[in-house]
C-alpha cells in the first residue's frame, strides 16, 4: 500500500509510528526524511555491485542477486532491530523512488502483520516537497533579524528568547557553523540537502501567525546556501540591533572561539587570505598576538581591523529597517538574560 503526500507539512505530520529509510547508508547520510531510521536492504558495496551488474551484464541477473540480498538483509533487521514490535505497529517505508527496495521490505512487514505503507515516489517525491517549500513558494513566516557586530552574543540570545516564549530559528545550529571566518565546528557541516531537510522541518513546527526571530546572516553559512524563500524573507525582515563595547565583545569571542584560537598554526592559515584585503602589516600584527597567546587582544584586533569594517559595509549595503536597539554593558550570562528580557518584552509590546 502506497501513501502519497501533497506537501511537506503532510509528510512532517505523517502519523506513523516510525519512518524507515531502506536506502544504503551513504544515501541516508547525504539526506533523509527528518526522524527516519536507516535499515538498509542493500549496503553501499552491495548497491554498487548490483548497479554495475544491471548496467554491464544483465538486468535480470542484477534483480535476482539484488532480491537475494534484499531479503537476507531485511530478515536480519526483522530478527534484530524490529523484533520487539507488536502487531499494531505502523511503519512508513521509503527508498529512492518507492520501488523495489521499499516494496520488497514493506511486503515482508505486511506479511508478518504489521501495517506498513510505502511513500509513493520514495525519497525523490520527498525531496520535491522540500524544494517546493524552500524554493518555489513564499515563506509564510514573518522573520525578525537580530543583528549586531561580531561578538555581541546573538547566537546565545536565541535559546534565551525561546525560553521566554519567543519563536526562534537557529540557522547556525542547523548548519552546524558559527557563521564567520572562524566559525567551523569539528563535527562538520551537513550536506546542502540535509540542511534543507532540517530547515524545512524546523519551519513546519513554527506558527506562521507569530514572528520568528533569526540571527542576521549572509546568504551563506559556511559552505551552505540559504534557500531562496528563507533568504527573501530575511531581506524583508526588520532588525533588532544588539550593541556592546568592543572590550566585552573581545572577551566573549576569546571564550566562544577558544577551540579555534588554541591552534595557532591553523589559525594563521585561516587568516592568511585576509592579507589581500587588510594588508600584510595588519595580519602580521594578528600573527604576533597569536604567538604571544593573547587571545583577548587578538579578538579585539580582529574585530577592530576586520570584522567591524566588514559588518558595517554589509549593513550599509543591506540598509535594514532597524526597529529597536538594545545596548548591554557586558556579555556575561546576567547581561544576556537582561537583553533577552528586554527583547521579548519589546516583541510582545509591539506585536511585530
Amino acid at each position: 500500500m502506497k501513501r502519497r503526500f501533497q506537501s511537506f507539512d503532510d509528510i512532517d505530520t505523517h502519523g506513523f509510528d516510525v519512518v524507515i529509510d531502506v536506502r544504503s547508508p551513504a544515501e541516508f547520510a547525504e539526506d533523509h526524511v527528518p526522524g527516519a531510521i536507516n535499515l538498509p536492504v542493500l549496503d553501499n558495496e552491495e548497491r554498487a555491485r548490483v548497479g554495475t551488474i544491471y548496467k554491464q551484464e544483465s538486468p535480470f541477473r542484477a534483480r535476482k542477486i539484488g532480491a537475494a540480498l534484499v531479503f537476507r538483509n531485511a530478515a536480519l533487521h526483522i530478527e534484530t532491530r524490529l523484533a520487539g514490535h507488536e502487531g499494531g505497529w505502523r511503519p512508513l517505508v521509503y527508498c529512492w523512488r518507492g520501488g523495489q527496495r521499499s516494496g520488497a521490505f514493506t511486503w515482508m512487514l505486511r506479511e508478518i502483520g504489521w501495517r506498513a505503507e510505502v511513500i509513493e515516489g520514495g525519497y525523490k517525491s520527498y525531496r520535491r516537497l522540500v524544494s517546493q517549500r524552500l524554493y518555489d513558494a513564499r515563506l509564510p513566516h514573518r522573520l525578525v533579524q537580530v543583528g549586531g557586530h561580531t561578538g555581541t552574543a546573538k547566537t546565545a540570545l536565541l535559546p534565551r528568547l525561546a525560553a521566554r516564549g519567543v519563536q526562534v530559528l537557529d540557522l547556525e545550529g542547523l548548519a552546524r557553523h558559527r557563521g564567520s571566518l572562524l566559525g567551523g565546528l569539528d563535527v562538520g557541516q551537513p550536506s546542502q540537502k540535509a540542511f534543507e531537510s532540517a530547515l524545512a522541518a524546523a519551519l513546519a513546527r513554527l506558527d506562521p501567525h507569530r514572528p520568528v526571530v533569526v540571527e542576521a546572516e549572509s546568504s551563506k553559512i559556511g559552505g551552505l546556501n540559504l534557500p531562496p524563500s528563507v533568504w527573501a524573507a530575511m531581506l524583508r525582515a526588520p532588525w533588532l540591533m544588539v550593541e556592546a563595547p568592543i572590550e566585552a565583545r573581545a572577551r566573549y569571542l576569546a571564550h566562544a572561539y577558544d577551540d579555534v584560537l588554541a591552534d595557532g598554526a591553523a589559525l594563521k592559515k585561516r587568516l592568511a587570505p585576509l592579507r589581500h584585503f587588510r594588508g600584510h602589516a595588519v595580519v602580521d600584527k594578528w600573527s604576533a598576538l597569536i604567538d604571544a597567546g593573547d587571545t583577548v587582544a587578538l579578538c579585539h584586533a580582529l574585530a577592530e581591523d576586520h570584522y567591524d569594517p566588514a559588518y558595517d559595509k554589509a549593513l550599509h549595503a543591506v540598509a535594514p529597517e532597524i526597529m529597536a536597539r538594545f545596548s548591554v554593558p557586558g556579555l556575561e550570562p546576567g547581561d544576556l538574560d537582561g537583553a533577552a528580557d528586554a527583547m521579548a518584552d519589546w516583541l510582545q509590546a509591539n506585536a511585530i
